[in-house]
């Protein structure tokens, strides 16, 4: 790095310059990561996995804890197959984020920023902050009730808290990307044996689960259906994930000559599949630990901390802590990762360099506000409501960061031999339709009740 690079990258903030234009995304970890040129396919595979985990935080973020128990909890098994179509909607998605990515040398906010004119470019980049915005929103109030579950400190001063979590942004990025991945990774772990531990003491009624895999036409007449179906598809498939992992996967100095392009991507793709598939048993052990436990009693769930109450006569002491050591847990992993894709997106779009503390102080300070606001005026309760109701934010967002995509990785002008073939672009076109579809109906059936 030159002089002049290493003082740029200590500034608060700035814009770029035009002679930066160019210049690849997350550019002081960009190909920082060897692969190496021999050996077994594992040892590649190796090289590449870890930006797919950090994507499938999004599953585990505690925003799908919300919509997951309240969806379990009210409908029991019947929104299971939702989980399965997200979990399908993410696949496809992710693996155009990874082609772009590799093909074009361009993150999905640089891409915008390439093809559209400033009037678009702009309100693209605002609603993308918006997305961010609502993600950390449910990360701020997720940890707080973390913090309230295992030390009983009350959820305003657990909010207050969250902010310390720059510190740890700071930590990692400072050893490198490989320790944020092992960082995100390990996390993951520790979520995963709290799960298990709470579905194996549940003792779910595994027919009923498998009955719930297949659709069901209550969707579309039930509006309090497709609200929650929205926020679990807002949950898993989230507009900030598209925007990170066309920017992460750019870690990899994987080369540039088509065959070096072509293998590449497709230990990205299988990265991204992997981790995908992994995060949604967790996602879907979660709505079927709250239709095993809640549903058959009764018992809607919209609360996260009340939903570890309930629990504790069927898991007895360690509900409580399970639950918060999960919650803590996401919402650490899910800092990271949403810093990092509000770095790649204000770049991206604005070329607008921000340090990762304020970068995370600002996003930070957003999601505070409104979550200290209505835990003041309506108390606690509500603060399960306003969680789910940013995950439905999120899936409102998803068309305007899916339709780019959908656009860039079909143009062979930008991806050249990897542009995506045709089944891949309408695979994703069906996706995009559903979710605009989804999103139109809830509007339709809001604008009713008016």
């Amino acid at each position: 790095m030159s002089e002049v690079e290493a003082t740029a990258s200590r500034s608060t903030w700035r814009f770029a310059r035009p002679e930066d234009d160019d210049q690849p995304s997350l550019r002081e970890v960009n190909s920082s990561i060897s692969v190496p040129s021999s050996g077994v396919w594992f040892r590649r595979l190796f090289a590449f996995m870890g930006p797919g985990y950090m994507v499938s935080v999004g599953y585990m973020d505690p925003g799908n804890w919300a919509t997951a128990l309240a969806g379990g909890s009210q409908f029991g098994y019947r929104l299971l197959f939702v989980a399965v179509l997200s979990n399908f909607m993410a696949i496809v998605l992710q693996s155009l984020c990874a082609r772009l990515a590799v093909g074009s040398g361009r993150d999905l906010a640089q891409a915008c920023r390439d093809a559209f004119p400033g009037w678009v470019a702009w309100p693209l980049w605002v609603l993308a902050e918006i997305a961010i915005c609502a993600t950390d929103l449910a990360e701020v109030i997720g940890t707080a009730i973390g913090l309230y579950l295992i030390f009983h400190i009350p959820l305003e001063i657990g909010i207050l808290i969250t902010m310390l979590d720059v510190f740890l942004i700071l930590l990692l990025q400072a050893k490198g990307f490989r320790w944020v991945e092992a960082f995100v990774i390990s996390l993951l772990g520790v979520i995963a044996v709290c799960f298990l531990t709470q579905i194996v003491l549940a003792n779910p009624d595994w027919r009923g689960a498998l009955g719930g895999l297949v659709p069901t036409t209550d969707l579309i007449h039930d509006p309090n259906m497709i609200y929650l179906a929205l926020g679990i598809i807002g949950a898993t498939v989230m507009p900030h994930n598209l925007y990170l992992h066309s920017g992460i996967v750019q870690t990899r100095a994987y080369g540039d000559t088509p065959a070096e392009k072509r293998e590449a991507l497709t230990y990205s793709v299988w990265d991204s599949t992997i981790a995908l598939g992994f995060a949604f048993t967790i996602n879907a052990s979660l709505l079927i630990l709250a239709a095993a436990t809640f549903h058959a009693r009764g018992e809607v769930v919209e609360d996260i901390g009340r939903a570890s109450d309930l629990l504790t006569p069927i898991l007895g002491g360690l509900a409580p802590v399970l639950f918060g050591v999960a919650l803590i847990c996401c919402g650490l992993n899910s800092t990271v990762t949403a810093t990092m894709a509000g770095q790649i997106v204000m770049d991206g779009f604005i070329q607008l360099r921000v340090a990762a503390w304020l970068r995370r102080l600002i996003t930070r300070s957003v999601a505070i506000v409104p979550a200290v606001l209505v835990i003041y005026y309506y108390g606690a309760a509500e603060a399960g409501k306003l969680l789910i109701f940013s995950q439905v934010i999120l899936s409102l967002q998803l068309p305007f960061a899916i339709v780019p995509l959908i656009m860039f990785t079909s143009d062979r002008r930008k991806m050249g031999e990897l542009v995506a073939p045709a089944w891949m672009t309408g695979l994703a076109i069906v996706v995009a339709v559903l979710i605009i579809g989804l999103n139109g109906k809830l509007l339709w059936d809001f604008s009713a009740t008016l």
